[in-house]
């Protein structure tokens, strides 16, 4: 009997469980309905815990439910529920690649870039062929594990010189070693080979520690290292390591050298970590005293011409595309306001001089900076607040001021050394001071270079770099911070002769751009392209008499719209046709359209600085106030950018911004023209109006290099390259072809279209027969692009003046070709991600 009473309660519960079941998914269907996502969600929720068999069945509506109402939670920046609701869905969903990737891309909008990484790499690994996932890894991978651990780890010139150093110190006593800013692992398993008793190594990125502990446990070394993941300044004896150790190794240096920390952790280092230094001029066993490799570094710099620093930090022009470029406007890249400014901000730019464009022309010798021991305390102390000093460097060759270039040489012990030299094969870049903010840059041979060094925020800074004229006859100690100079007047007349920066107007406008930016405001081509193209609309769109005398090409009779306006009161005021500039970043492109007749010209640039520094170009181009407006301001949900001018008007022109200058596809760039053809009227265009990709097949040793680790030659016989290169992206991009050491093995081809305007021409994949022209092995496919604003205006982005960069699919193994041989390439095109694989 109780079996039977039994057996009816759990009948009962069962029928229950179905109902409760069945109500909740009715709800959830009404709930989705309403677009009432979040209540839906929970339904789905109750349901799945209830009844897990309809797993399958309910997924996809399960999928767009979460996604859908973590979308609102973002919006209210709900960042804890968000996240909860994800990890939920994942724990009855624990292998599905959409959920993992979703959840990715919220962890990286928010910042959490390693978080989001394993993320994006568990949704490739359950589905290889998962577009998103895949571009999105790719994406994150570059944050991650920067690309120079490849070229260094493949630089076997100064992997051995730090093994032999290491050697050479544990084998003189030094048994203890702690490796700060381990990276992979590699100098602490040189430590271990070379006979370290104990051997620490500490990492603060959780990405490359786990990568560190795969690959010393890959070398059967784990339980002879002990790895942790932890910045140096917060260890702790014997918390985290038992006593203080007799070698420090490290390579936490940067093109600066001091960029990534250095003094600030060996002031940490010696103070807390090592032995006390060995006195000097006696013979006592290392082992008993402390050490850090490298021992010192002497930092040398010259000054340079060099054509693409210039154009990537200096504006080389007073008018563009008929725009007057006002003097109360002061372009400057962030380098110079590093100087001035409470943050801080990296004072130089890196540069591999030996491929940049256009070479470089050394003005100056190479000049002693300065030099630091890496074992001595106090000189590591007084770094900080030494006092600037004045540096000068005579010109031996004619020419423009562009930069103070700067390398150093890494003194590792009394043998062995690494130089970070332009004219040196190295991995290493080195760091460019670009010189901005001067009335003239010009010198020749007997003038001096003067500068100001300092070593402030973590940083080597160079400022206030100027000529001084041969006329001055000034003499500066390269080391005193003291003038010697003769008498009062031969000190006036060397001050009136030496330039600091322009003389600011009290208006003066200081706009700060990128690097990219002020490149972008240097292509005239771009520029007159896009006054030719949108002329050509507008006077189709509007054929009146104001535009016919526009001055297009610079030959007609310059009568501007502004011009016309007045010449008769009696004329009517043409309707005006609507421009929309939704380009990333500065452009002046709103001001070339408000130059061109009766348009109202909307710009949508953020930064209030941008703003203020266009309204300023439109008012010295004598803009009435209406012609140039700031489309954000204008728009409830910033978002949404993409939107009716009015309720009762179209878009004449649509400008978007199609390829990053990096020489990728801007990310949902055909979404955009998809609802950017919903908002023109007719005769309204989208610039551009259609992209040609062309690529051709190179064999390039480099790209190799600097994609992805080429066995174990390289790391000395360490396996490392597996586990690294699960970090590699078959793109590398910011190239610049006319430099990259590269040899052609066929002619450029056609390999893709993006028709902004008639979707009904794209196709997201296509199969191209390109034949060899010279034999090699195939190791890469650089590609660029041609932009068509229209049939008769184009762009070519690997043109040597253009501030686009190009980009190339790096192949994973080469392919052996010959002289007539043809390859097929697949090429697939996935929202901003291009994709080529090859078959024979």
């Amino acid at each position: 009997m109780p079996n039977t009473n039994a057996k009816f309660h759990r009948g009962g519960q069962e029928a229950g469980r179905r109902e409760l079941v069945s109500r909740s998914l009715q709800s959830a269907h009404h709930c989705l309905e309403e677009q009432d996502f979040g209540t839906a969600y929970a339904h789905y929720l109750l349901v799945l815990n209830l009844a897990p068999e309809l797993k399958t069945s309910v997924k996809e509506t399960f999928q767009f439910t979460l996604f859908k109402w973590a979308e609102e939670l973002d919006s209210l920046a709900r960042v804890q529920d968000l996240f909860n609701c994800y990890e939920q869905a994942l724990e009855l969903y624990p292998n599905d690649e959409v959920i993992c990737n979703s959840m990715g891309e919220h962890l990286f909008r928010m910042g959490f870039r390693d978080e989001a990484a394993g993320y994006f790499h568990k949704a490739v690994k359950l589905n290889p062929d998962f577009a998103d996932a895949k571009e999105n890894f790719y994406r994150v991978a570059n944050w991650l594990v920067e690309r120079w651990h490849f070229i260094m780890l493949n630089d076997a010139k100064r992997n051995l010189t730090y093994l032999r150093a290491i050697e050479r110190a544990v084998h003189s006593g030094c048994r203890s070693v702690l490796d700060i800013g381990t990276g992979t692992g590699i100098l602490s398993m040189f430590a271990k080979k070379a006979g370290a008793s104990c051997v620490y190594g500490c990492e603060l990125s959780k990405t490359m520690f786990e990568l560190a502990c795969d690959v010393v446990a890959a070398n059967n070394m784990e339980r002879e290292i002990k790895l942790l993941h932890l910045k140096s300044l917060d260890i702790e004896i014997p918390k985290h390591i038992p006593e203080r150790v007799s070698l420090v190794v490290t390579e936490t240096v940067d093109a600066g050298l001091f960029g990534e920390g250095i003094v600030e952790s060996l002031i940490h280092a010696w103070e807390h970590l090592l032995l006390q230094p060995k006195p000097k001029n006696q013979d006592v066993s290392a082992g008993d005293y402390g050490r850090v490799i490298p021992a010192s570094a002497t930092i040398f710099g010259m000054a340079v011409e060099c054509k693409e620093i210039r154009r990537h930090h200096r504006v080389g022009m007073q008018e563009v595309a008929g725009v007057c470029l006002s003097n109360s406007v002061q372009f400057f890249s962030p380098t110079h306001t590093s100087a001035g400014s409470e943050e801080t901000v990296e004072p130089y730019t890196t540069e591999k001089l030996s491929r940049i464009p256009g070479g470089y022309t050394p003005l100056t010798e190479p000049c002693q900076i300065m030099t630091v021991n890496f074992n001595d305390l106090q000189e590591l102390k007084s770094l900080a607040t030494r006092k600037p000093w004045n540096l000068s460097l005579p010109v031996t060759e004619a020419g423009i001021l562009d930069a103070v270039v700067v390398w150093f040489v890494l003194q590792l012990d009394d043998e062995h050394t690494l130089s970070t030299s332009p004219s040196e094969e190295t991995c290493w870049e080195q760091a460019v001071y670009p010189v901005q903010g001067l009335l003239d840059y010009s010198v020749k041979t007997g003038d001096t270079v003067m500068m100001e060094v300092c070593c402030q925020d973590c940083y080597l800074k160079i400022q206030k770099i100027s000529p001084l004229t041969s006329e001055c006859g000034m003499d500066f100690s390269d080391r005193d911070d003291t003038l010697s100079l003769g008498n009062e007047a031969e000190l006036c007349h060397a001050l009136a002769g030496l330039q600091t920066t322009s003389k600011q107007d009290g208006n003066s406008q200081v706009c700060v751009l990128e690097s990219t930016e002020i490149a972008l405001l240097n292509d005239t081509a771009y520029h007159e392209c896009f006054k030719a193209a949108m002329s050509k609309v507008l006077l189709s769109l509007n054929p009146s008499k104001d535009l016919q005398s526009m001055d297009v090409d610079g030959h007609g009779s310059g009568i501007n719209f502004q011009e016309s306006q007045n010449k008769s009161s009696l004329d009517e005021a043409p309707d005006p046709l609507y421009i929309l500039d939704v380009s990333e970043g500065f452009s002046i492109l709103p001001i070339i359209a408000g130059k061109l007749g009766p348009v109202r010209a909307y710009s949508s640039v953020e930064k209030e600085q941008h703003q203020a520094a266009l309204s300023v170009i439109s008012e010295v181009n004598h803009f009435p106030k209406e012609t140039l407006e700031f489309w954000l301001s204008h728009l409830e949900e910033e978002s949404v950018v993409l939107q009716r001018p009015k309720s009762d008007k179209l878009w004449s022109i649509i400008i978007l911004d199609v390829i990053e200058t990096s020489g990728l596809i801007q990310q949902e760039v055909m979404e955009k023209a998809a609802i950017s053809r919903c908002l023109l009227h007719s005769g309204g265009k989208i610039f551009p109006q259609y992209v040609l990709v062309y690529g051709m097949l190179v064999e390039s040793e480099s790209l190799l290099l600097e994609s992805a680790v080429q066995g174990t030659e390289p790391t000395l016989g360490f396996n490392i390259a597996p586990f690294i290169n699960q970090f590699k992206v078959p793109v590398r991009v910011y190239l610049d072809l006319c430099t990259l050491p590269c040899v052609p093995l066929s002619e450029p081809a056609e390999l893709l279209r993006l028709d902004l305007m008639n979707p009904l021409l794209n196709s997201s994949s296509r199969e191209v027969q390109v034949q060899i022209c010279k034999s090699g092995r195939v190791t890469a496919i650089p590609f660029w692009y041609h932009i068509h604003l229209d049939e008769d205006h184009s762009l070519n982005t690997s043109d040597e003046s253009s501030h686009w960069k190009q980009a190339a699919v790096v192949l994973d193994e080469p392919i052996p070709v010959q002289v007539g041989d043809k390859l097929v390439l697949d090429v697939q095109h996935h929202k901003s991600n291009i994709s080529i694989t090859v078959k024979r």
